[in-house]
């Protein structure tokens, strides 16, 4: 039958497991008798404090009714009626608490009885005093029934707290037996339990944590790269065993592999030798040629860019031509334009001139009403003093004249001011006219010799213009040759530069192949000097 580890660890912890189990039921059944026992004791003191109190009650109603006997007051009988409601509300209680022990309701019932008998000899007394004084009372006393009742009701009680004192010794002998019993279970347990863990220990210890302990030490001096021990195979079905024959087969299957590694790495370092050297020679190779493309393909560029430049100018060459020829007819549409206008600037200053000769006729003709309203005005004035001395003359009367001729002599003034200032103005505006007249005159004279240097410009303006238009097609001829002359170096250019690029890319090939080769070769002695470490 196979065993594993697992099996065997939980063979042990199940063993302990029960152990604990049975402790803790054992500790579990223990405190439940515990319990009830304790429950049982306050039942049993429950039972006693009514019995004590059953008493007190009792006795309360005989010294009540004592001292009503004895002074015949109403105030003695306090006690006696607290006695009685006491005895009424205990009785029951107490009959509740006993009542699965039909010894002690037996026991009670003659207890009651006893009580009701010292309550009614009581009871005879009491009415006794009240009806018939204290002497009636006092032969009742006398009769020692009373004290009879009283001593069966003492010895029922009596036979009760016997009974509830033995029920008592007997639970608490019932908890001690159950303590003792819950000590020696949690002891025998622990001990039982410590024995099982050792022997566990013991037993782990010498099936699986020694065997453990030399394959570790045998994959250490694996690690440090001692692989010349040789590891006994193991009979055990176990996973130890199946560990260790598994450990076995892997160490013999390292040592075969680090020898034939080692093999591979000689080979390998041999071959990186051989093609650093091969890759070091292409590489310069690469880079000769590499050299000689760079320059070729400089010079490409530098003639690409002269033949582009030269293009270049003989378009702009070719585009200002037409520019130019544009130009030029726009300048003679100009001039043509320009001699129109001045022929139509020169008859407009005619009219100018015409319509200023006329504006100094009407001047003159404005000056003549001035010197006109001016005559009047002073004529207006001198009335205005004549009549400002007929006024005075006439007296009061003539008071209204004097007003009138001082409006009219201020009107006559203001007419004065205004022609003075028309006359200033009329003036200005025959000097400005005559100036403009001359000017309108000098302005013709400019205008004529302006219209014949116009047409004199228009003729050159039209022989540069054709000109222009024989060098306009000459650029564009240029133009054309310099653009199939571009586009052939462009395509040398452009085959230049991919011979160039290819050439680069070998270049970069070459020298990666290179460092690729140096890598292998380290690689090679990295792994030979790895492989050295283990001895095999």
């Amino acid at each position: 039958m196979k065993i594993t580890v697992g099996k065997k660890i939980w063979g042990c912890l199940g063993l302990l497991l029960l152990v604990v189990l049975g402790v803790g039921w054992v500790s579990l059944d223990t405190t439940a008798r515990l319990t009830e026992a304790a429950r049982w004791s306050v039942h049993t003191h429950e039972v006693k404090t009514h019995l004590g109190e059953i008493m007190s009650a009792v006795q309360d109603i005989e010294s009540g009714q004592r001292g009503f006997v004895i002074t015949g007051q109403d105030t003695f009988l306090q006690p006696f009626e607290n006695g009685r409601r006491q005895l009424d509300e205990l009785v029951p209680q107490l009959r509740r608490l006993i009542s699965d022990n039909p010894e002690q309701m037996r026991n009670l019932d003659r207890v009651e009885q006893a009580a009701r008998n010292r309550l009614n000899e009581a009871l005879i007394r009491i009415d006794a005093r009240r009806r018939d004084g204290f002497e009636a009372a006092q032969k009742l006393i006398v009769s020692d029934t009373g004290r009879q009742a009283m001593l069966e009701f003492r010895a029922a009680i009596k036979v009760m707290l016997d009974i509830e004192n033995q029920l008592l010794d007997q639970r608490e002998a019932e908890k001690a037996e159950s303590t003792r019993l819950a000590n020696l279970a949690v002891i025998g347990g622990a001990l039982l339990a410590a024995v099982i863990v050792l022997l566990s220990g013991v037993f782990l210890s010498a099936n699986i944590v020694t065997p453990l302990r030399e394959i570790t030490a045998t994959a250490e001096r694996i690690g440090k790269g001692d692989l010349t021990n040789d590891i006994p195979p193991s009979d055990r079905s176990d996973e130890v065993g199946i560990l260790n024959n598994t450990f076995r087969d892997m160490t013999k299957g390292l040592r075969q592999l680090i020898q034939e590694l080692v093999e591979g790495v000689n080979v390998l370092g041999t071959a990186g030798s051989q093609i650093v050297s091969t890759t070091a020679q292409v590489s310069a190779s690469a880079a000769e040629t590499a050299t000689a493309l760079a320059e070729t393909s400089s010079t490409m560029e530098e003639v690409r860019k002269t033949s582009q430049l030269s293009t270049e100018k003989a378009r702009h060459v070719a585009e200002t031509a037409q520019a130019t020829a544009q130009i030029s007819a726009t300048g003679k549409r100009s001039v043509e334009q320009s001699v129109a206008g001045i022929t139509l600037v020169r008859e407009q200053i005619g009219a100018i001139a015409e319509a200023v000769i006329k504006l100094s006729e009407q001047s003159q003709a404005i000056g003549t009403i001035v010197a006109s309203v001016n005559d009047l005005a002073e004529q207006s004035n001198l009335l205005a003093v004549n009549a400002a001395i007929e006024a005075a003359r006439a007296g009061e009367q003539g008071k209204g004249f004097v007003v009138v001729a001082a409006e009219v002599k201020s009107l006559a003034e203001q007419s004065k001011q205004a022609t003075a200032q028309v006359r200033a103005i009329l003036g200005d505006i025959q000097k400005a006219t005559a100036t403009a007249v001359l000017a309108a005159e000098q302005g013709s004279k400019a205008v004529d010799a302006g219209v014949k240097q116009a047409q004199e410009a228009g003729q050159s303006i039209e022989r540069l213009a054709q000109n222009i238009a024989l060098a306009t097609q000459a650029s564009t001829q240029i133009v054309a040759s310099n653009q199939q002359q571009q586009v052939g170096i462009d395509q040398v250019a452009l085959a230049m530069d991919s011979i160039r690029q290819a050439s680069s890319q070998n270049t970069i090939a070459t020298k990666q192949a290179e460092t690729a080769a140096h890598n292998l070769n380290a690689l090679g002695h990295k792994l030979k000097a790895l492989v050295g470490q283990y001895k095999a």
